[in-house]
């Protein structure tokens, strides 16, 4: 928003202004009911929609401050966002992801193989070699030859995805704190379809379409943020429409649903080529999949964040950006030294430089290292859970498949094995995270918070302030962080199946910390920086999936023949550095930004643009923001 209270130019140069005094009252405080209580209240905690309990055939709406309520009231239910507009495509996606999972896999093994007999025939004419049936099962592909081919060819594949997603993910993240979740959601969607497509015309085509043009496919998935875009845009929008007290709890619904279809996925992936015969039926059912999520986002799951706190965002982000471009002349003569021609000050130039600066694939993480000295405790905090969330971004896609790899060497397992392994860990983490994380986070956090309104008498001004994270919060995080550090080191010490089994199911209850580190992150910042914020962890979350694999395939292929525990050694070691780093989280804090509003933009036709500055700079309420 604008101020008309000062003039809109200074000489020939444009000065925007936003008052302080607005920006304090549009702040985000994300405050919410938690008690139904005085007149126009209903029991549900919700009260008509003229705000004096007389219906106006709206139907009932949250009687809440907190603006993520405040800017849908009056609206009909199907146009007032929640997280169960999520649940349901959410649920579609992780299924097809997990019932692909070893589909794809054995398709990229036909494929490689495929090209590595037919070269070895082109290579030994005389040599007589079995045919390649995709689907079948293909003994032959078993051979080492191929199997270094496959792990090579996937490893490109991952890393393609992954940074690209780096890239990309933190850019959407926080193109959406402006312009929306729900289309850039749709977005991030289409890369999904792309790359199926390409997978499905790759596997019916073999003779005649590459197996390498699934890197194409690859390609388009990761510049448009693949899963991990996904989970940032589905954070963000949970986070837009659910109250802090219960964000953790939504969060965890959407990390059920990933949970979910790891469990069933492969199952009625199984089932369903059983009944038709091949394996190709997966993938097209995927496609479908992709495209019905594309459908109802696109038509019928409604907006999470107003035209209002949109707006809101693009004025703080372009007083941001013209703030940069204000101070960059200043930089640069301070930089060089000397007074710069006057074609380096060009507006064209100055936008330019700004561009690339964005451009820095590097600059999301800025978000975890916010400036001033108010924020000092506030760093720390970003820091610990940054590195934190790492680890267990580590530990998921990294050590994941080592895991299973290590217990078919220990125990001898089958594929059947393996498939019932995953399905039961998964379904002990859907059973923490839609069952004890809701139970304890009620007992804990609501129920107490009722409490104390109902003994205080103050039942009308049941509004709920945004603090940052609470002790719950920070104690859930590192009972989560010990479940996984004890489930790890029975990886270490344990030689019987049971036990080995027994110690996954203790890992978990480390779902509960993904969840947890989300919601504390989105309430440790403003609502219009929530996308920002959650896009700087999706980079760290691509970067580990480069990374991650690398590491402790490597540890556990150098280390099998001697000690095959290594690389569950090194997992306990991170999540003991995690336990002891969630020592020093504190909780009860949130940024402090610094207050800055109307930033001068210099005319390049001004014979002394520098005297634009200086005197603009003397205007009153006016702070140039940190650069």
């Amino acid at each position: 928003m604008t101020s008309k209270a000062r003039p809109d130019t200074y000489g020939r140069a444009h000065i925007s202004m936003v008052d302080n005094e607005e920006m304090d009252q549009n702040e985000s405080t994300e405050t919410t009911s938690l008690l139904s209580a005085g007149a126009g209240y209903s029991e549900e905690g919700s009260r008509n929609s003229d705000g004096n309990g007389n219906g106006n055939g709206n139907g009932p709406i949250r009687s809440q401050s907190w603006e993520g309520y405040d800017d849908f009231n009056g609206l009909p239910w199907w146009k007032r966002p929640t997280v169960f507009w999520l649940i349901g495509p959410y649920l579609l996606l992780t299924l097809a992801f997990g019932g692909m999972i070893v589909p794809k896999i054995e398709l990229i093994v036909t494929l490689v193989c495929r090209h590595y007999f037919a070269e070895q025939q082109v290579l030994d004419p005389d040599t007589t070699f079995l045919p390649v049936i995709i689907g079948a099962a293909n003994p032959q592909c078993n051979s080492a030859p191929v199997q270094k081919n496959v792990a090579a060819f996937t490893l490109v594949l991952s890393a393609l995805a992954g940074g690209l997603s780096a890239f990309t993910a933190p850019k959407l993240g926080s193109m959406s704190d402006r312009y929306g979740r729900r289309r850039l959601m749709v977005a991030a969607s289409c890369g999904g379809i792309i790359n199926e497509t390409i997978t499905i015309f790759t596997a019916k085509y073999p003779d005649t379409i590459d197996y390498r043009f699934l890197i194409l496919g690859s390609f388009f998935d990761g510049i448009t943020g693949s899963f991990t875009a996904a989970s940032v845009l589905g954070g963000s929008y949970v986070s837009d429409c659910t109250p802090p007290s219960k964000r953790g709890v939504s969060l965890g619904f959407l990390q059920a649903c990933l949970f979910s279809g790891l469990a069933f996925g492969p199952i009625i992936a199984g089932k369903l080529t059983l009944l038709t015969g091949s394996v190709l039926s997966v993938f097209y059912v995927a496609l479908g999949c992709h495209i019905l999520v594309i459908l109802f986002l696109w038509f019928v799951a409604p907006e999470s964040l107003s035209k209002r706190r949109r707006m809101l965002a693009q004025d703080k982000y372009q007083a941001e950006q013209d703030a940069i471009q204000a101070a960059l002349p200043s930089s640069l003569e301070g930089a060089f030294g000397s007074r710069l021609p006057a074609w380096m000050m060009s507006d064209r130039l100055r936008t330019w430089i700004v561009v690339f600066r964005n451009a820095n694939p590097l600059a999301p993480l800025k978000m975890f290292v916010p400036s001033g000295r108010q924020n000092s405790r506030l760093r720390r905090n970003l820091l610990l859970f940054g590195f934190i969330d790492t680890v267990l971004i580590a530990a998921a896609l990294g050590a994941g498949t080592v895991i299973i790899l290590y217990a078919k060497f220990m125990f001898n397992w089958g594929p059947w094995e393996s498939s019932r392994f995953i399905s039961i860990v998964s379904f002990f983490r859907v059973i923490v995270l839609l069952v004890i994380f809701p139970t304890v986070n009620y007992f804990f956090r609501i129920r107490p918070m009722r409490r104390e309104r109902e003994l205080s008498g103050n039942l009308h001004n049941n509004d709920e302030t945004h603090t940052g994270a609470d002790n719950l919060d920070i104690w859930l995080l590192r009972f989560a962080l010990v479940g996984d550090l004890v489930g790890v080191l029975g990886y270490v010490f344990v030689r019987r199946e049971e036990l080995f089994v027994m110690s996954a199911i203790c890992t978990a209850f480390g779902g509960l910390a993904s969840a947890t580190i989300q919601a504390v992150l989105t309430k440790q910042v403003p609502a219009e920086r929530v996308g920002a914020m959650l896009g700087a962890m999706g980079l760290l979350h691509a970067t580990g999936r480069v990374f991650a694999p690398i590491i402790f395939d490597g540890i556990y292929a150098a280390t099998i023949e001697t000690f095959p525990q290594t690389f569950a050694v090194a997992l306990a070691s991170l999540f003991g550095l995690s336990v002891l780093a969630s020592l020093f989280v504190r909780p009860h804090l949130v940024l402090q930004e610094e207050p800055y509003t109307a930033i001068p933009a210099q005319d390049s036709r001004d014979d002394d643009a520098a005297t634009v500055v200086a005197e603009a700079d003397d205007l009153q309420a006016e702070v140039l923001p940190r650069i």
